[in-house]
């Protein structure tokens, strides 16, 4: 284990305008430096005021009904897919086809991030990040000796800057640099030339090449350098080279956390260059239903969440949670494997078992173990595991069916009998 842990502001990002429901518990020390919230342009007192004291998330205007209730759809869609990724099974495995075994799952891949909250929260806090920002970060906190990951924390993503100088890639986590050695990103939705993924929010509007009010949409990716997400202003006055360095060295130790005083002069504004959240901007400005933000998320989404119309059959629904699987969950799923399996060592990989999302009532399980036996290609001591029962000496056999009771066709009358 590793003998210190450093952690960096846990917690899921917000859905593109929404507030967190619930308080965001932060485990282990306190972040590096205080959260920054966007803001208005204000005076530099209440600025750093705010600064100092905010503790949530991106604000949604909750006056503007459409706004809450696309909101209220991205974080439904969101959240369906990360529970239904973060509740699958996990399984180890080696080999593939018929030689491939199962392997007990390792202590570290139970905890992937050794807080004891297990793999189940990690993986939500995982997928949510995709889903909402394009990307996971996180610091890699424990290396086995044979080359593959053992502990990962991971970072709130609206946390994580960066930006690519000589070709070679810096991340800050709250300004402060992670040696990139430690640093693990995964992304979604890539794009050539960006290092930085893409939700599928910001893929959608991509695509159409809209803009946002008052900005260019901001996708939040770096190319070549930095970029400055805010401006410091004085009306008052015009500063030279030296005079700007000082006033911005005195406003970011302010945002730090050094505890000293900032005094500035009169005219200061501190002005965001963003806006946020963009995403429910780019939502509100193409007037998106509940439904079409849910489907922006996949196939089946909108339906199973509500917002579809129509009738629903039994025949239907099971091939709703077909489709769903298929076509919206099924590239999480695969990801998520992908991302697990670095947490063991060749060849060695992880799977999570579809067949939970797929649940049947108890006419469709005995069927489909019927068909199984008969096929021949499950023991009767298979069936009885996966319906939780105990094993029985004779079901490790071959089965073969017998006649069911009523079957035996009764013996044909002989006609010289009857004389």
């Amino acid at each position: 284990m590793a003998a210190s842990r450093l952690r960096h502001g846990g917690g899921l990002p917000t859905a593109a305008g929404s507030e967190d429901a619930v308080s965001v518990f932060r485990r282990g020390r306190a972040a590096r430096a205080p959260e920054r919230r966007n803001f208005p342009a204000l005076p530099l007192d209440q600025v750093l005021a705010q600064l100092k004291g905010s503790s949530g998330y991106a604000h949604v205007d909750l006056s503007a009904a459409e706004s809450s209730l696309q909101s209220v759809a991205v974080y439904a869609a969101t959240d369906l897919i990360a529970s239904i990724v973060s509740e699958l099974p996990a399984d180890v495995f080696r080999g593939k086809g018929p030689d491939r075994k199962e392997l007990a799952t390792p202590w570290w891949l139970e905890d992937p991030d050794g807080s004891g909250y297990g793999r189940e929260d990690w993986v939500y806090r995982c997928v949510m990040s995709w889903l909402l920002r394009g990307n996971v970060y996180g610091e890699e906190l424990q290396r086995a000796t044979a080359g593959f990951l053992q502990q990962v924390e991971l970072f709130h993503p609206d946390k994580v800057s960066g930006s690519v100088e000589d070709g070679e890639v810096h991340w800050l986590v709250n300004g402060s640099t992670i040696p990139s050695g430690q640093f693990v990103h995964r992304r979604v939705n890539p794009v050539a030339g960006v290092v930085k993924g893409l939700s599928p929010i910001q893929l959608v509007a991509s695509t159409i090449g809209l803009s946002l009010t008052s900005t260019k949409f901001g996708l939040q990716w770096f190319q070549d350098g930095a970029h400055p997400n805010a401006l410091l202003v004085n009306s008052e006055s015009n500063l030279d080279e030296d005079q700007a360095a000082k006033v911005k060295q005195k406003f970011m130790a302010a945002l730090r956390g050094t505890r000293e005083p900032v005094v500035f002069g009169k005219g200061w504004d501190y002005r965001p260059l963003q806006i946020a959240p963009e995403e429910s901007q780019f939502l509100e400005t193409q007037k998106y239903s509940q439904a079409e933000c849910a489907r922006i998320f996949g196939p089946g989404i909108a339906e199973i969440l509500g917002y579809g119309s129509g009738s629903m059959t039994y025949s239907n629904i099971v091939d709703r949670d077909i489709s769903l699987l298929k076509y919206a969950v099924g590239k999480w799923v695969r990801r998520t494997e992908r991302f697990l399996s670095q947490f063991l060592p060749r060849p060695q990989y992880v799977k999570l078992n579809r067949d939970a999302l797929l649940e049947t009532n108890t006419m469709q399980r005995y069927l489909a173990h019927a068909s199984a036996l008969g096929s021949n290609w499950e023991t009767i001591n298979e069936v009885r595991a996966l319906e939780d029962r105990p094993p029985v000496a004779w079901g490790d056999a071959p089965f073969t069916p017998g006649p069911a009771a009523g079957d035996t066709e009764p013996a044909e009358d002989d006609p010289e009998q009857e004389e």
